[in-house]
């Protein structure tokens, strides 16, 4: 059984390689090869574009891909969805696709850019968004440098943000957000009905999704004595209830915990206030809910 799974090339790639990396497998890429090698031998990788990932996935091209819920809308291609993995490029989480204007600009709402011409990437899915608010505009496809083309070359833009930086640096207002996306695992619908293939899916979503939840979360062992217990515990704000094990000192116990990383500075004197003793920090790659 060979699974043949595209990963996207371009601003997703690196962010996508790196989950991979803290999921358990090992992806090499090399800038003359368009077919990274993976330390697994039921995968096959392909670097795809994440704008045209659905299309071949939906086409059998691929059994399976990662690409964003944005692409999947933009080419209505009917693929399974196998699991939403909340990270981008920068910050792991959500972009948004808004509907900007000049910081100058009249426009305040989507109406008012009837019979405009907007410019973006993301073509049908802004026709949709204007049909369902009642707004007919000419809608342009743009080959890049998006941000630069108000006032000139049109009067508003569809364009992707994490932070809203680049349009702010450019003099752009945001109006209203035209969708939310984030990164899919996305299979062939033959394929997700392929009970080896889909076994593999679910494995690799499975771990994906472990190392999705460990990010930003470290772990944390200590030893306390048993009467000072009650006041370490009240110190940690765990994911679930802290591992309490004892110890070969019939007095004395381990626990063991997760905690946010950015809490750790604040909790490690205030637990070593409440008696505990050897604590250890450590970084964890995965946690399996």
């Amino acid at each position: 059984m060979k699974l043949k799974l595209g990963i996207p090339k371009g601003s997703l790639e690196a962010a996508t390689i790196d989950l991979f990396r803290r999921a358990g497998f090992q992806i090499t890429t090399s800038s003359r090869s368009y077919f990274p090698a993976i330390d697994d031998p039921e995968i096959e990788c392909m670097l795809i574009r994440a704008q045209e990932m659905a299309r071949y996935v939906e086409d059998g091209v691929l059994d399976a891909g990662l690409t964003g819920r944005d692409w999947v809308e933009e080419s209505e291609a009917q693929v399974e969805t196998v699991a939403d993995l909340i990270y981008a490029k920068q910050s792991f989480g959500k972009v948004r696709w808004v509907l900007a204007v000049p910081e100058s600009s009249p426009f305040r709402k989507v109406t008012d850019l009837q019979g405009k011409i907007i410019a973006t990437e993301l073509v049908s899915a802004t026709r949709r968004y204007l049909t369902a608010n009642g707004v007919s505009a000419k809608v342009e496809f743009s080959w890049g440098a998006t941000e630069v083309k108000p006032p000139e070359l049109a009067d508003a833009i569809v364009e992707v943000t994490e932070t809203g930086s680049s349009l702010r640096a450019n003099k752009l207002r945001i109006i209203e957000t035209v969708l939310e996306s984030n990164t899919q695992l996305i299979a062939n619908v033959k394929s997700w009905k392929d009970p080896e293939k889909r076994r593999k899916l679910e494995d690799i979503r499975m771990l994906l999704e472990g190392a999705i939840n460990a990010l930003g979360k470290v772990g944390l062992m200590l030893n306390v004595e048993k009467k000072n217990l009650a006041a370490v515990i009240a110190v940690l704000p765990a994911l679930k209830n802290p591992t309490v094990s004892p110890l070969s000192d019939g007095e004395w116990l381990a626990v063991n915990t997760i905690l946010e990383e950015l809490t750790v500075r604040q909790i490690i004197p205030r637990l070593k206030e409440a008696g505990a003793q050897g604590i250890v920090e450590y970084p964890l790659n995965k946690i399996v809910m």
